[in-house]
């Protein structure tokens, strides 16, 4: 019975049937797991570095060290087994149907691997504590992004007006009116397209004729160029904008027909013709952010943090407004615990959550030192 033809084609293609229906399913895995794997770890990397900023702002309004652990690896391994097995019975007063019999099964393991390197030594230096370049920080208002709010979280001062907040700065924060007239100025012709930022890469050194047959390299010569960036105040006939213009040439001591001027770095123009912004690191940034923390009115009778800085003339809210409570918050963009109370950014406030992704970009970009990170082995097959 057992070699009946019958039972023999039956049970063939119910074992075909089981294997492509119950096993096949079960294929190639790569595909979806990289469109599932890629999505979720991006938005838990996201998600982890919007609280390490946001807890490095508080800490420092408290007078702790910040810390940054940079992410250098995320691979995550997968193993999958399967097995399938089948027979048939041979009882000929049994009903053809309990003959056949099929098992199979399937075992799937994600074991994902983290490395870790907190960011020390000079590799902290020049990402946390080095003022970033006017030339880096400037083109990020060709993108779109206010740059009122870009300048007035950069810059410590634009040719000698002050934006000097915080400690010892006086009971409204210090800092320069005229600062903020200037970025308000600034802000009304990027709305209007009269403004706009220009980027050039000019040779450090003369092609020499000794080499290359005296051909200028890409960057125009044969030693690297400069990159430099200049504000270009734009033709328009609107006379308001044209108002505009003049009164930002005025607060630049600018000519009253320069229609650009080069930005360089530092407390004052060395020569004619040039915008001098003193810029921050990271570091100064976030204290100053930090400052403007809202904290318990306990914590500063206590003396455990000095009061909450009040803002300068035309400004009537800090760059990133964080709250504090006891209660863990509901809507929230990003939010951390310290010392038993919360902190956080509210997910309705998008000036403050605009601001914050600029300070995330900007410490993106301040990072130019990267050390290498540790060699994971994964073994194949």
């Amino acid at each position: 019975m057992p070699n009946h033809p019958y039972f023999r084609a039956t049970l063939l293609a119910a074992l075909a049937c089981f294997s492509a229906t119950g096993l096949s399913a079960c294929g190639p895995m790569g595909p979806g797991k990289l469109r599932n794997d890629q999505l979720e770890y991006s938005r838990a990397l996201g998600d982890t570095q919007k609280h390490e900023m946001l807890l490095n702002i508080v800490r420092l309004r408290y007078a702790d060290p910040p810390t940054f652990l940079d992410t250098t690896q995320v691979i995550a391994g997968y193993s999958v087994s399967k097995s399938i097995s089948g027979g048939f019975y041979a009882y000929p007063a049994t009903a053809v149907g309990n003959y056949l019999f099929g098992t199979g099964t399937m075992s799937l393991g994600e074991n994902p691997t983290f490395t870790y390197q907190p960011v020390t030594g000079q590799q902290y230096a020049e990402n946390v504590v080095r003022p970033i370049s006017p030339t880096v920080i400037m083109p990020l208002s060709l993108g779109g992004l206010p740059i009122d709010t870009l300048l007035r979280l950069t810059a410590q001062s634009i040719d000698g007006l002050s934006n000097v907040r915080g400690l010892g700065a006086g009971p409204f924060g210090g800092g320069s009116v005229r600062f903020y007239l200037l970025l308000h100025d600034l802000r009304q012709l990027q709305i209007a397209g009269a403004m706009t930022i220009r980027i050039t890469t000019e040779s450090a050194t003369p092609p020499d004729p000794k080499k290359n047959g005296g051909k200028s390299d890409s960057n125009g010569g044969n030693g690297g160029g400069a990159e430099r960036s200049y504000l270009v105040l734009t033709s328009t006939s609107d006379s308001n904008l044209l108002a505009i213009q003049a009164e930002v040439r005025r607060l630049l001591h600018l000519d009253p027909t320069a229609e650009e001027a080069e930005i360089v770095y530092g407390p004052y123009p060395k020569h004619s013709g040039q915008i001098a912004i003193l810029t921050r690191s990271m570091l100064a940034m976030l204290t100053q952010l930090a400052y403007e923390v809202e904290v318990p009115e306990d914590d500063i009778k206590t003396g455990r943090t000095p009061p909450t800085i009040g803002q300068v003339g035309i400004e009537n809210r800090p760059e990133v407004v964080i709250h504090s409570g006891k209660e863990e918050p509901d809507a929230r963009y990003a939010a951390v615990s310290y010392n038993d109370t919360w902190f956080w950014i509210s997910d309705r406030d998008f000036q403050s959550k605009l601001a914050f992704t600029m300070v995330q970009v900007l410490a993106a970009l301040a990072a130019t030192n990267h050390t290498g990170g540790a060699v994971v082995t994964i073994p194949a097959g």
